[in-house]
């Protein structure tokens, strides 16, 4: 049992953790969106890194969904405070959810940075190995998190030690890749890198915040932390490398990517623009030297 279940809430944090909870899958089912509209502007090769982000999108707004469905029916209104129910709100459908999500986030990095053949297929087991096992360490942990025993401490070791081995990999990945990159999309990649090490560090501390803010405030604070880390490391995460799939694919010459990295939004000025204009400019002076 998580210790969610522990504590009464007052009005204002039941429903600051729904609301939390709402944004979540609701951002969820808007990168969907995104992901599949923005898929063709990305060449064959990398348009499966988008078909994946689409994947991670529908597992987490199903799991994020079915968190807040289970925080609304395991409270009950007393006329003072929201007290448990006869139903248990759960975190373990988070882990069941990341269990999904995290070796596909870490291919998406393999197919976005080139990463081909045998070197990708050793990669894809290091990422899938080590994520389930970060994860599933995770997942035994948690159930010890009331009473805070030692297999809560030891679970929570073993995890973090494959959660570093899962940092060191992703590093070596952008960074040892960064050279197969056209300059534009190089400082992105970078960014993918701190995006990631911040997003996921949040998670740990998510995980150990029964230890050093046991209340119904340390509730709430846990359920943010947990839905900005989904947030950051998936969405944000699937649009930067969207973003460099793009700009690859726009210096290998794919004409949809190329087109939409020279427009700008309606009204604006495009390269094409500046080029025209700058001919329209200069046949009008040959004109009007050849006039004199």
């Amino acid at each position: 049992m998580n210790f969610e279940n522990t504590f009464s809430y007052n009005v204002d944090q039941f429903t600051l953790i729904s609301h939390v909870l709402s944004l979540g899958f609701a951002v969820m089912a808007a990168g969907l969106v995104y992901f599949l509209v923005t898929r063709g502007s990305l060449a064959p090769r990398y348009q499966f890194s988008s078909v994946l982000s689409a994947v991670v999108m529908v597992s987490a707004f199903f799991e994020l969904f079915l968190l807040y469905q289970r925080w609304v029916g395991a409270f009950r209104w007393d006329g003072t405070a929201f007290v448990q129910s006869d139903t248990l709100f759960s975190n373990g459908y988070r882990y069941v959810n990341w269990s999904i999500d995290v070796p596909v986030l870490l291919i998406q990095l393999l197919v976005v940075m080139g990463v081909t053949g045998r070197r990708f297929h050793l990669s894809w087991v290091a990422f899938v190995v080590g994520g389930l096992a970060m994860i599933y360490t995770g997942y035994a942990g948690q159930f010890y998190e009331i009473e805070r025993s030692a297999p809560y401490w030891i679970w929570g070791l073993v995890s973090t030690a494959f959660f570093l081995l899962l940092l060191v990999l992703v590093a070596r990945t952008v960074y040892g890749n960064l050279g197969r990159l056209p300059a534009s999309a190089r400082p992105l990649a970078r960014g993918v890198w701190w995006l990631l090490l911040g997003s996921w560090l949040l998670y740990p501390g998510a995980y150990l915040m029964p230890a050093y803010w046991d209340s119904a405030d340390g509730v709430v604070a846990r359920q943010i932390t947990y839905t900005v880390a989904d947030i950051t490391s998936k969405v944000v995460y699937g649009v930067l490398l969207g973003i460099i799939a793009r700009r690859v694919s726009a210096a290998e010459g794919y004409a949809p990517a190329v087109a939409d990295e020279v427009a700008l939004p309606r009204g604006g000025i495009t390269d094409a623009t500046v080029r025209s204009d700058r001919g329209g400019r200069s046949g009008g002076r040959g004109a009007a030297g050849r006039g004199r």
